[in-house]
């Protein structure tokens, strides 16, 4: 007898995961696409297509297909989500039955083109899980109860604010700043402040090792310090310099302090109730930014509420819609 796979993926605009039932997590790899100028073949997909981010010649594009959590090239992610299908299945793509995150309050124009990427990819039915949603699953947070949690999922294109309650999102806003914005805003701070021209890959880099969201006093602070190579922006030669994390924290104030504003939104259209619930327990921090250094004292700083990190918070939302397509008759009822 034959079964359909059943498959889950977080279609992230820097990381996509893909989650096979009875298998788990299959594949983790960055949502970049390297494809030719002239016939748009496709040349190298992931890790391969990552390495060659600011390192192509003019006949080569290496890009990322997703924009603020949304689909920005159709051709290119769709050929994407072809790969990581094939990858996860070992080459087999079998008509799976596909449920795949989409950011809160995606319009319709966005939900039929990520349907129709996943279609064109071999999916035979695919389903749409809000990621507020999924993140809260995979964070294990009991949402069918009558009672407020708080989740601020923080990705690669977008943060996705969302307070639950009975198993349903109450109050959501999606806040297209986070990952990559953090990385723009390291170099835009590096250009002016430092006068160099860094690429996105040695942004992130830079986010990673020396990225804090929350120095209280900075003249007391032993703080961590990196090397960095990039190009002097009036020489136009190469550039050695060490930058530390006092510097970037600066950088990282006024995206940061943007998610922060998004918070509050929900908190003022918020029930009473599940404010005063959201008080006790905290909010709950997932996705690959969430790792960011001090970002849970800064969220408690800033709004007075306290904020934790999940365990393994790139893997939450994942998590989440593998819960989901694993128990797919119960979230079909949940979501009629």
């Amino acid at each position: 007898m034959w079964f359909k796979k059943k498959v889950g993926i977080d279609l992230g605009t820097a990381n996509t995961l893909v989650y096979v039932v009875n298998k788990g997590i299959v594949l983790n790899e960055p949502t970049v696409v390297a494809y030719s100028q002239e016939d748009h073949d496709i040349l190298a997909v992931g890790e391969d297509a990552r390495e060659m981010l600011g390192r192509t010649p003019n006949t080569i594009v290496a890009a990322r297909p997703m924009r603020d959590g949304v689909i920005a090239d159709y051709t290119t992610t769709s050929a994407m989500v072809t790969y990581f299908l094939r990858k996860a299945l070992n080459g087999r793509i079998l008509w799976p039955e596909v449920m795949i995150s989409i950011p809160g309050g995606s319009s319709q124009v966005e939900k039929r083109a990520v349907v129709a990427a996943c279609k064109q990819a071999g999916a035979s039915d695919v389903y749409l899980i809000e990621e507020p949603l999924a993140a809260a699953i995979g964070a294990k947070i009991p949402i069918s109860q009558p009672s407020g949690h708080m989740i601020v999922n923080i990705g690669g294109g977008t943060a996705e604010i969302g307070i639950l309650s009975l198993g349903q999102l109450v109050v959501f806003k999606t806040v297209r700043i986070a990952g990559t914005k953090l990385d723009e805003a390291i170099i835009h701070h590096m250009r002016k402040k430092h006068n160099m021209h860094v690429g996105e890959r040695t942004a992130e880099e830079i986010k990673m090792k020396v990225g804090n969201a929350h120095i209280l006093e900075p003249e007391k602070y032993e703080e961590i310090k990196m090397e960095v190579r990039g190009r002097d922006t009036q020489s136009g030669l190469p550039k050695i310099m060490e930058v530390g994390e006092i510097s970037i924290t600066e950088a990282l104030q006024k995206p940061l302090k943007q998610i922060i504003e998004g918070i509050k939104e929900v908190f003022g259209e918020s029930p009473p109730e599940l404010s005063a619930d959201i008080v006790d327990k905290g909010i709950v921090l997932s996705g690959g930014t969430a790792l960011l250094i001090n970002l849970d004292k800064f969220i408690t700083y800033y709004t007075g509420v306290p904020a934790y990190v999940v365990d393994e918070p790139l893997f939450c939302v994942i998590r989440g819609i593998g819960m989901a397509i694993e128990n797919l008759d119960s979230y079909k009822k949940a979501i009629r």
